[in-house]
């Protein structure tokens, strides 16, 4: 069983530590101790935490969440043909390349919202050293 301290579950949130320790005093995580007696919050219990309170601004196109990222153009490198348009999601930066014709019909520039959706035949997976 995933035992993570609550800096790295803080990490993996994307909050402060004092947010994960006001979520345990709330009731909203559970916590124990390691050998070592610092605070752990379970793996298992931190991965429903995050599904139940995960969101993503709605783009008023419906569609597969999971599949849409909302977010802020922050790159645009446009020649005669193609075009890579890089969007920052929330924590997860999303870069496509796409036609240059498509950057126009779009009229898109930097700082503008956008939806990167995504359609993906293969996924992989990897685990990060040193979280365990």
């Amino acid at each position: 069983m995933t035992h993570l301290r609550v800096s790295d579950a803080a990490r993996l949130l994307g909050v402060s530590t004092d947010t994960v320790r006001r979520h345990i005093a709330a009731g909203l995580l559970e916590a124990g101790t390691d050998d070592a007696g610092h605070r752990v919050v379970d793996g298992v219990d931190l991965a429903r935490f995050v599904r139940e309170h995960a969101h993503a601004p709605d783009d008023g196109a419906g569609g597969s969440a999971r599949n849409r990222f909302v977010g802020l153009v922050t790159a645009l490198k446009v020649d005669e043909v193609m075009a890579q348009v890089e969007v920052q999601a929330g924590p997860h930066r999303v870069v496509s390349l796409i036609s240059a014709e498509a950057v126009h019909e779009l009229d898109l520039k930097v700082g503008d919202v956008a939806t990167a959706v995504v359609k993906a035949t293969s996924v992989m997976i990897d685990t990060p050293k040193g979280i365990r």
